[in-house]
């Protein structure tokens, strides 16, 4: 098991193995998705994978397909240089929104994540709701989140100062460095936190700078990066897949395109740990059933009132409460339809064989 073991396969895996599957495939881990095709590693190679007929067919939702970072079952052929993929070792962790536009569905991002590096620009990217979004995205997976603030060799100290004060603000407990990929500044810092056997991932929208970070990590430029437009303060997508990455230290990473759209489903407990303070607050409002909209003795809207608790911040809160709850009652209802209609099909053939 040495050879799993340096590719992040801890006790906890083990203890969560089936015995039949083990006896009768390979553990492999997922290094990269590309659609329907599978980068599946068992520690000297990584190969070309597929999934198992039984596996795709009777996958329910999206959340039962492999993505980045999983460990699976797999048969390896051809002197190994093909696989086939026959299942799902339980996720440690798991990072996934809501897909992007109207359909109302999870996409995976990446599976058995340690530790999050969310990534802010100094310069013009800062923006605190976006950071909110990130925190209840990785709270919400039990990931340590470590923010990073990118790109601060071009702007003064003092502004950079006052930005991670206002993120302390909003995340007390969460470690905050300033970094600058272009003068070195901090990267020996963020290194620290890549320790041998555990994950980590770069989060982040275009622009931000994490693959100029990972090719800084890496000490050479092995990804691609493009210019950050001016004009639009927008960054153009670099990253156009999620890959997991061995370091020399014999930690791994793995970098993700940047996400515009963050939408988040089933996502109260993440919620409650990125917005801690209006939870705490909540427990002294008068009535139990208080929905801090226009309640007498709400200790949320007095908060606000007395200057404690910032307007925007709590605009955030409901909104992501909001959005939650309309996300799983969407999806759920999809779901519902989804098994009707299933029924019907199954029903239906039933009866053309009598």
């Amino acid at each position: 098991m040495d050879r799993l073991d340096k590719l992040g396969f801890s006790h906890w895996f083990r203890s969560r193995l089936d015995a039949d599957k083990v006896a009768a495939h390979e553990i492999a881990r997922v290094v990269s998705v590309h659609k329907d095709r599978y980068t599946i590693t068992n520690g000297p190679v990584a190969v070309i994978a597929e999934l198992s007929g039984n596996l795709f067919y009777s996958a329910n939702s999206p959340t039962d397909l492999p993505t980045t970072g999983d460990w699976v079952y797999a048969d390896f052929y051809d002197d190994e240089t093909h696989a086939i993929i026959h299942g799902v070792i339980p996720r440690k962790t798991l990072l996934s929104r809501k897909t992007a536009g109207k359909q109302v569905d999870f996409q995976l991002i990446a599976a058995n994540i340690d530790v999050a590096f969310v990534i802010q620009s100094a310069d013009y990217n800062f923006n605190p709701g976006r950071l909110e979004r990130y925190l209840v995205m990785v709270n919400e997976s039990g990931i340590i989140p470590v923010i990073l603030l990118s790109k601060c060799d071009l702007i003064a100290q003092n502004e950079v100062d006052k930005l991670k004060a206002h993120i302390s603000s909003i995340a007390p407990q969460v470690t905050v460095l300033a970094f600058s990929s272009s003068s070195g500044d901090n990267i020996d810092a963020i290194k620290n936190f890549l320790l041998p056997g555990k994950t980590c991932c770069l989060l982040g929208s275009s622009g931000v700078g994490k693959t100029t970070l990972l090719n800084s990590i890496l000490g050479s430029r092995q990804f691609e990066t493009q210019s950050v437009s001016k004009k639009q303060s927008k960054g153009r997508h670099t990253t156009t897949s999620r890959e997991l990455i061995q370091l020399e230290n014999g930690a791994m990473l793995i970098d993700t395109p940047g996400m515009r759209e963050l939408g988040n489903m089933s996502v109260d407990t993440g919620i409650d740990e990125t917005f801690a303070e209006i939870v705490e607050l909540s427990q002294n409002c008068k009535f139990n059933n208080c929905t801090h909209s226009n309640e007498k003795g709400c200790a949320i809207l007095s908060a606000i009132e007395e200057g404690e608790l910032s307007t925007q911040r709590y605009k955030n809160y409901i909104k992501m409460k909001n959005e939650s709850a309309f996300n799983d009652m969407s999806y759920f209802e999809k779901r519902r339809k989804e098994k009707d209609f299933g029924k019907l099909i199954k029903s239906t053939l039933k009866g053309k064989s009598r």
